[in-house]
């Protein structure tokens, strides 16, 4: 159970017994004894949230899952909290076939049910889907967009000669001490690239809002909160590994 819990496929659970052990566990086998784990999981998943969790960091990854008879790609839509004693918890997930405002809702929903209140600051990615669940879950909660997506998404609109340059100034926004200098710093990226890559900077003008957000918050937690990659780096099941056996619902 261990090993599945660390993202081991169960082909590769059988392979590994067999080696360490002499004998060899079949995969239905494996699947059969990972079901002791499914009340451990219901219980972490409906558990009240009685604290007070001021910042949320929402994101989904996908993997490739075993239900109704076959292999396909579902989102796992996750949620972490910061309390007030800045402790990251996760919060929460759920599986869902895409990540449609109804489902994003649909889990905030939940989450609320559950105890979750007052966020002031939700850090999420463009998705629209889930810019639009956020804005109706919470209404009055600031919104910081992944600032590592935007960096991701900067180099697509721009020319290649041109992609490290601006990479390393986008940085320098990032890591300005205040709004005015990243302000200013957003400025000059316009000014020196605006005529040789236009449409990075029509992205970089847009979003500017929504990727400073942060700047309101002490110093102390900017970095923490200024993305969402912390999600992506808990997938449990790298790709091309196998599938995992993920309980439907």
């Amino acid at each position: 159970m261990e090993m599945v819990v660390q993202g081991v496929s169960t082909r590769k659970v059988s392979e590994i017994t067999e080696a360490l052990c002499g004998t060899s566990f079949s995969k239905s086998t494996v699947s059969m004894l990972c079901q002791e784990l499914a009340p451990v999981v219901d219980n972490f998943r409906n558990r009240p949230l009685a604290r007070h969790y001021p910042f949320m960091i929402v994101d989904a990854i996908y993997m490739k899952a075993c239900g109704d008879g076959r292999v396909k790609s579902r989102g796992l839509l996750i949620a972490t909290g910061v309390n007030d004693e800045d402790n990251g918890e996760v919060l929460g997930f759920k599986i869902a076939d895409g990540e449609s405002e109804e489902a994003w809702s649909d889990f905030f929903s939940e989450l609320k049910a559950r105890g979750l209140s007052d966020v002031d600051m939700v850090v999420r990615d463009s998705h629209g889907g889930l810019k639009k669940a956020i804005q109706r879950q919470f209404h009055g909660a600031g919104r910081q967009r992944c600032q590592t997506h935007l960096s991701k998404n900067l180099p697509d609109k721009t020319p290649k000669k041109l992609q490290s340059e601006i990479k390393s100034s986008l940085t320098d926004l990032y890591n300005a001490p205040d709004l005015k200098q990243a302000k200013d710093r957003k400025q000059q990226m316009l000014d020196n690239y605006q005529d040789k890559a236009p449409k990075a900077m029509e992205l970089l003008d847009a979003s500017f809002d929504e990727i400073t957000t942060i700047f309101a918050l002490p110093q102390a937690y900017r970095k923490r909160l200024r993305t969402s990659n912390s999600i992506e780096r808990r997938r449990t099941t790298p790709p091309g590994t196998g599938y995992t056996d993920i309980p439907q619902g």
